[in-house]
């Protein structure tokens, strides 16, 4: 069935020139499972490449996956080789002063794994003196970093999220901690490694562009919101992650307007998210 985008996103496309765009070249974490993660064939597949293929299907455009380190995404989308980043990328005040994001399509805790022999941590003091790997370039890295002083702990940087469960199996770190969904699958994927404190933030992950493309946002966001409202976002949640959405959560429930509330660059406006 053709999924039909809103008429407000599209004229805001067409006024912005995107609307001729027939190829898109797009970033994300090709380490970062179970949203991106290589294949057998040296491809690449999970959760984003899905968002990503699926975008682009509903646009009538080719979309040009590139799978590369994390740490070089945003450079690059800053330097226009990207059009848009497809990564989990959390939404946060200093990104958003710099980077143009669409509204939040999943909620994202902060979730710790240690070896499966490890005592159990009920809060963040419990890591108090151990050494936290982390995904360099990440969320995580820098929220880990800003706490080093007040929990007493010690974060190592890691090109990849994988490595950074490395470094926990060979006991070069203590803990990593990554979103929920890649720890889940990491847990599960992972023998000798357990989940361990969940520490809620109330953020979510949005897509990144440039400051300056608010019609393509708008163009790609029609989508993401027309996804949450036919039931493909939750149908690619269940598939990835093995449970269904949250009721409430950024995976079900469109946000008004363009871009996530309370943060820089979101326009408010009356359009009514939908597939029609």
């Amino acid at each position: 069935m053709k999924i039909m985008i809103s008429s407000l996103a599209l004229s805001l496309a067409l006024c912005g020139g995107a609307l001729a765009q027939d190829k898109f070249t797009v970033a994300l974490d090709g380490t970062f499972a179970p949203h991106a993660m290589p294949t057998m064939d040296g491809g690449v597949e999970g959760f984003n490449v899905d968002l990503a293929n699926t975008i682009g299907e509903r646009l009538g455009a080719e979309m040009e996956i590139v799978a590369t380190q994390f740490s070089g995404i945003l450079p690059g989308l800053q330097a226009g080789t990207y059009d848009f980043v497809v990564a989990p990328t959390t939404i946060t005040e200093e990104r958003a002063a710099n980077y143009l994001f669409s509204e939040g399509y999943l909620n994202t805790d902060f979730q710790f794994l240690v070896k499966a022999d490890a005592p159990d941590v009920t809060d963040l003091n419990g890591f108090k003196g151990k050494v936290i790997s982390v995904n360099k370039g990440s969320a995580y890295d820098s929220w880990a970093r800003g706490l080093a002083d007040e929990v007493g702990w010690t974060v190592e940087s890691y090109g990849t999220a994988t490595d950074a469960v490395q470094a926990v199996l060979s006991g070069r770190a203590d803990a990593t901690v990554a979103g929920n969904t890649v720890i889940a699958w990491a847990a599960q994927k992972t023998p000798g490694v357990k989940l361990s404190y969940l520490h809620s933030t109330g953020l979510v992950w949005g897509m990144p562009f440039r400051k300056g493309d608010e019609a393509l946002r708008a163009k790609v966001e029609a989508v993401i919101e027309c996804m949450k409202v036919d039931g493909t976002m939750a149908a690619m949640h269940k598939k990835w992650f093995g449970t269904d959405p949250a009721e409430g959560s950024a995976a079900l429930t469109p946000r008004p307007g363009w871009g996530e509330p309370g943060f820089d660059g979101y326009v408010e406006d009356d359009h009514t998210p939908g597939c029609a």
